[in-house]
C-alpha cells in the first residue's frame, strides 16, 4: 500500500513537471514529492530537514524559484516572515500567480493552509487602479490544534 503512494506521488512529480515542461531531475521530484505529500505548506528550512543530505541547500533554492516562476508552487510568508511554499492549482498560469484564495495561518502551529473552496469577495478599487493579484491572510487556530 505504501509503495502504491510513492508511486503516485512520482507519477504525480513527473506528470507537473513534464506539463511545465521541466527535466525531470532527482532533486525537482524529490522536492515536489515532499510538497505533494503535506496538506500545509512547508517552508525551505524544512524542505531541508526532510529531503536530509539528498539535496544541497543551493539546489534547493534553484528548485523552488522555478517551480514559482513555472506556476508549481507559490510563495506564502508566515507569521515570522519565512517563506513557504505550496502547491498552485491547475489554473495558476506562470508568473504572475493568480492564486486568489484564503491563506489559514495557525497561531499555536504556525501551520499554513491554503483555502481553496473560500470565496474571495470582488474588491472595489478606486479609478486608475488595477488589481493583478488578490491574497487574503485569516490566522487563528486549525482543528489539529483546538
Amino acid at each position: 500500500m505504501q509503495n502504491q503512494a510513492v508511486n503516485n506521488l512520482k507519477a504525480r512529480s513527473e506528470q507537473l513537471l513534464r506539463q511545465h515542461r521541466l527535466k525531470i531531475t532527482v532533486p525537482r521530484l524529490s522536492v515536489l514529492s515532499v510538497v505533494l505529500e503535506k496538506e500545509t505548506a512547508t517552508s525551505q528550512p524544512e524542505l531541508e530537514k526532510m529531503l536530509g543530505d539528498t539535496i544541497d541547500r543551493v539546489t534547493l533554492y534553484r528548485v523552488l524559484n522555478i517551480f514559482e516562476e513555472k506556476g508549481i508552487l507559490h510563495k506564502i510568508l508566515d507569521l515570522n516572515g519565512t517563506a513557504t511554499y505550496a502547491v498552485c492549482s491547475e489554473y495558476c498560469p506562470q508568473h504572475p500567480h493568480q492564486e486568489e484564495h484564503v491563506h489559514f495561518t495557525c497561531s499555536k502551529c504556525n501551520s499554513i493552509y491554503c483555502l481553496n473552496d473560500v470565496q474571495i469577495p470582488e474588491i472595489d478599487i478606486p479609478k486608475g487602479f488595477k488589481i493583478e493579484t488578490v491574497g487574503i491572510s485569516a490566522v487563528g487556530i486549525c482543528d489539529k490544534c483546538k
